[in-house]
C-alpha cells in the first residue's frame, strides 16, 4: 500500500504540473495571437492613413492654388475625379481592414473622415462648376467660391484627423480612445 502510494503521489503531483503547464501555454498562445493581430492591424491601417494623408495633401494644393486664383477652376477637374475615386477606393480598402476587439472605432473614424473628404471634393466640384458656369454673377461667383474654400477647409480638417489617426496607430500601444479634439463629432 505504501509502495503505491509512493508512486502515485509523484504521479499525481506530474500530471497537475503538466496540465498547469498547459493552460500557460495556451494563455500565452492567446496573447501572443491577439498582439499579432494589432500589429497586423497597426501596419495596415497606418499605412493606408499615410496613403490617404498624402493623397489629400496633393489634392490639396490643387485646390488652394484656384482658391487663390493661381489656376482656373476648370483645370481641377480631373484631379477632383481622381480624388472622388481614389477615396471611394480608399473607404474599400478601410472598410476591408479586420480590426482587433476593442479597435473596430480607429477604423471606423477613418471611414468617417474619408466621407468628409468625399463630400468635401464634392463642395469643391460645386464651386469649380459654380466660377465655370457661362453666365457667372457676382453672387454665383462669390457661392463658387465660398464652396471651393469650405471644401478645401473640410480637407484639410480630415486630413489633420486621418494624421492624428495614424500617429495613434503607429505608438506602440495605440489608444482606444478617440483623439480628443475630434472625439465627439460622431457620438452625438
Amino acid at each position: 500500500m505504501t509502495e503505491t502510494l509512493l508512486f502515485t503521489i509523484p504521479l499525481l503531483l506530474f500530471a497537475l504540473l503538466a496540465v498547469s503547464f498547459v493552460l500557460v501555454l495556451r494563455r500565452a498562445a492567446r496573447v501572443v495571437a491577439q498582439t499579432r493581430e494589432l500589429d497586423g492591424f497597426r501596419l495596415s491601417a497606418g499605412d493606408l492613413a499615410t496613403r490617404i494623408a498624402a493623397s489629400l495633401s496633393g489634392a490639396a494644393e490643387r485646390i488652394d492654388a484656384v482658391r487663390r486664383g493661381q489656376v482656373a477652376a476648370d483645370t481641377i477637374l480631373e484631379t477632383l475625379e481622381a480624388a472622388r475615386d481614389g477615396m471611394a477606393r480608399y473607404r474599400a480598402e478601410t472598410d476591408a481592414l479586420v480590426a482587433p476587439t476593442g479597435y473596430e472605432h480607429l477604423r471606423d473614424r477613418l471611414g468617417e473622415e474619408l466621407d468628409r473628404a468625399a463630400r468635401a471634393f464634392d463642395m469643391v466640384d460645386h464651386g469649380c462648376a459654380t466660377l465655370t458656369a457661362a453666365s457667372v454673377g457676382r453672387a454665383r461667383g462669390a457661392e463658387g467660391q465660398t464652396a471651393i474654400k469650405r471644401g478645401y477647409l473640410n480637407i484639410l480638417h480630415a486630413r489633420e484627423a486621418i494624421v492624428e489617426i495614424a500617429t495613434n496607430l503607429r505608438s506602440p500601444r495605440p489608444s482606444q480612445n478617440a483623439p480628443r479634439w475630434f472625439s465627439g463629432r460622431s457620438t452625438e
